[in-house]
């Protein structure tokens, strides 16, 4: 009996078979040998090659139709890719079973080691996801191509609304709500999987019946657009948590330190309106404080120098005193601290606000209300010691006493804004005016 097994099966020959008469397989397998036998020679004869392990068992699959017999072929074989279409093109030359007539078609011949190339790469993966999280790469170019191929591939569509999402959200006892794809795609090049995008500022009803059945954490911009997103979200969903992104940057821009550390930073949406006003003070608040511990710093210095050295030290910087404003300390600012209220805003005033608000800009007007620039209210320092000729200005944000002191040194006579911070001292020629 010859070898019906081989120990390396390289390809697979697909073969249709139809013959006009009910047959037997036996039948079939016969009629492959019968006639093609001497036809290829020794060396690529059927019966040879299944004895010696080349070819192995042909499997024959027939089924009555009718007054016909049809099915499928199939012959393994551990031949090289030209053997095996050779023997491929013989099985169509026989043209009889037994009495009856037939016809031999062949589909294709697979190579079986494509399954074995997706096996390994599908194994690839994994490693390469296992790593990613155990393992610091060397170079961070290569690390992050690898992690957007393997990363990317991993997005999926939920619900009805075909929202981008990690997968397996339905297995997740937790989820993080974000505003849009690209934010989805970058938390999951940096590993975290339990995330779904809302889609925009209307909230699908798919977003609304998670919040029902899994912890929430909803993470947004650190920007206005964040902070709609934030209230949309809050008003229409049962969220647990809001985390937010440092101020002005976007979650999908975030590096995976800056994500971990914001979701850390998290609070219970009881207090989503403190993280708000927190993150929204912080644009002025941070530079007000930076300078007062730079002033602090230059007098601790000149304390430590000699006469002479400091001397030295004041004409080096004589040229930078014009941008520079001087500091008192906190314990002054205290003292001197107005009691006078707020007064009363006037309309002019209160409707520029009113067309300012959610804009994050920042107006320069005369005396006689000429408007003079407008500028992103990041910049409104730099500004307006660029300025010239500016006596009212007008922010959509907070005001602080860094800008208050600015605003002296420049004699700006009228400041509006949105909110009014931590304000220790104010000049007696300054008019202060508040939305809140």
């Amino acid at each position: 009996m010859g070898k019906i097994y081989i120990d390396t099966v390289k390809y697979v020959i697909h073969a249709n078979v139809e013959i006009t008469g009910l047959v037997e397989k036996p039948d079939v397998v016969g009629a492959i040998f019968g006639q093609t036998e001497g036809l290829l020679g020794e060396e690529l004869d059927l019966r040879e090659l299944q004895k010696n392990g080349r070819i192995g068992r042909i499997e024959v699959n027939l089924q009555p139709k009718g007054n016909k017999s049809v099915g499928s072929i199939e012959i393994p074989s551990s031949l090289d890719l030209i053997e095996t279409c050779i023997i491929a093109s013989a099985l169509e030359t026989v043209d009889r079973v037994g009495p009856c007539e037939a016809s031999i078609q062949v589909e294709r011949v697979e190579d079986t080691r494509n399954i074995k190339r997706k096996k390994v790469i599908e194994r690839a993966k994994e490693l390469v996801k296992k790593m990613l999280t155990t393992e610091i790469p060397e170079r961070k170019e290569l690390s992050e191509l690898v992690r957007s191929e393997v990363k990317t591939a991993e997005i999926s569509s939920y619900g009805p609304e075909k929202l981008p999402a990690g997968p397996n959200i339905d297995a997740a006892d937790s989820i993080i709500l974000v505003e849009g794809r690209a934010d989805v795609i970058n938390l999951l090049k940096n590993d975290i999987n339990n995330v779904i995008a809302i889609g925009g500022a209307n909230v699908p009803k798919t977003i609304i019946d998670l919040c029902k059945k899994k912890e929430v954490t909803l993470f947004v911009d650190g920007d206005r657009g964040g902070d709609i997103i934030m209230k949309e979200v809050l008003n229409s969903c049962e969220v647990d948590y809001v985390a937010k992104a440092p101020s002005g940057t976007e979650v999908e821009e975030l590096t995976r330190k800056e994500i971990l550390k914001s979701l850390r930073s998290r609070v219970p949406v009881e207090q989503a309106d403190t993280l708000k006003r927190r993150k929204e003070e912080g644009v002025f608040e941070q530079q007000y404080y930076a300078a007062v511990k730079r002033e602090q710093a230059v007098k601790s210095r000149e304390v430590e120098q000699s006469p002479s050295q400091r001397a030295e030290s004041h004409a080096i910087e004589t040229t930078n005193i014009e941008h520079s404003q001087p500091v008192q300390p906190i314990s002054e600012r205290t003292e001197e601290q107005s009691n006078e209220p707020v007064e009363s805003i006037p309309e002019i005033i209160k409707s520029e606000l009113s067309s300012l608000e959610g804009s994050l800009k920042a107006r320069f007007y005369d005396e006689k209300m000429n408007l003079i620039e407008e500028v992103p209210v990041r910049d409104v320092t730099k500004a307006l010691q660029e300025a010239k000729n500016v006596s009212i200005v007008i922010l959509d944000g907070i005001i602080t006493q860094r800008l208050v002191d600015l605003t002296e040194t420049i004699n700006i006579k009228t400041l509006a804004g949105i909110k009014m911070g931590n304000v220790f001292r104010k000049p007696q020629n300054l008019q202060i005016y508040v939305k809140q």
